[in-house]
């Protein structure tokens, strides 16, 4: 049975997907990945992002938030430009939004600010939150958790964290979105030990195109670029470390995605939902 993939979380608006975007979603349809969410992270991205989705309808997807490298941006502007990209049936998250203490590109007072601000919007919208947190996590864990019974679902995005986190993350009721960071030999291995206590039905697999290129895939790609199409490269890893067959990793994180977003079950064919 062909694959069916859905990437949760590529940031196509990067410019380094400026001249060939095209051709990238072509080689992701060919590989399996039917569907995309563009992550959104700060105005301007946001509306790239949602315009970039209302392009491509039933393939691509977007979510609307402010990263908090941008938190020191944030202002009511941007609160009532989430809120109202977040009326568009294209996007299907709030974020990416959370905190980043490792650079510490806004001060955390402002990061804090912002993620408070950003719950708000996911809880007065209904839509589901795509989470950053590296480096944050106690003050993560508490501004998220008082906010947990008002917000539908979460994701935390990218996890790259240890057994502990994951386990507390789990308990919380989120769910894991894993990248090619499990393909890191230098830095993830640590990942395909415990990757297999994520149940079935709260795994979601992602690229986070165009960086974290998995280290694994062979042959090596020309380019350092990532790309949805090497989801594939992530999927098999996240099976192996699983002890669960490609086919149905693919069907179960599919079938996740599409719940967590409210993605519909059923995608056109390229030549149908590209409208331009």
């Amino acid at each position: 049975m062909p694959l069916s993939l859905i990437d949760i979380g590529a940031n196509l608006t990067h410019a380094s997907f400026a001249d060939d975007l095209a051709d990238v979603l072509h080689r992701a349809e060919a590989a399996g990945v039917r569907r995309m969410v563009v992550t959104g992270s700060s105005d301007q991205g946001n509306i790239d992002a949602a315009d970039l989705a209302a392009d491509w309808p039933d393939r691509l997807y977007a979510t609307a938030g402010v990263h908090p490298h941008h938190a020191a941006d944030y202002t009511d502007a941007s609160d009532e430009l989430i809120r109202s990209l977040a009326l568009r049936d294209a996007v299907v998250a709030i974020g990416e939004c959370g905190l980043d203490y490792y650079r510490n590109y806004s001060p955390r007072a402002a990061q804090l600010e912002a993620f408070r601000s950003q719950l708000d919007i996911a809880a007065d919208t209904g839509l589901p939150v795509f989470l950053h947190q590296r480096d944050a996590h106690d003050d993560f864990v508490a501004v998220l958790g008082a906010d947990l019974g008002r917000i539908s679902r979460a994701v935390a995005h990218c996890f790259t964290g240890e057994g502990e986190s994951l386990r507390e993350y789990l308990d919380m009721g989120l769910w894991i979105g894993i990248t090619g960071w499990i393909c890191d030999e230098r830095r993830g291995t640590h990942l395909q030990d415990i990757v297999a206590e994520i149940p079935d039905d709260r795994l979601l697999i992602e690229t986070d195109a165009p960086y974290l290129l998995p280290r694994t895939l062979l042959p090596k790609p020309a380019s350092r670029r990532n790309e949805p199409a090497f989801l594939t490269e992530v999927l098999r890893v996240v099976a192996s470390a699983r002890g669960q067959s490609e086919q149905h990793v693919a069907e179960i994180t599919c079938a996740n995605a599409m719940r967590f977003f409210g993605i519909p079950a059923q995608a056109p064919t390229t030549a149908d939902s590209h409208n331009r």
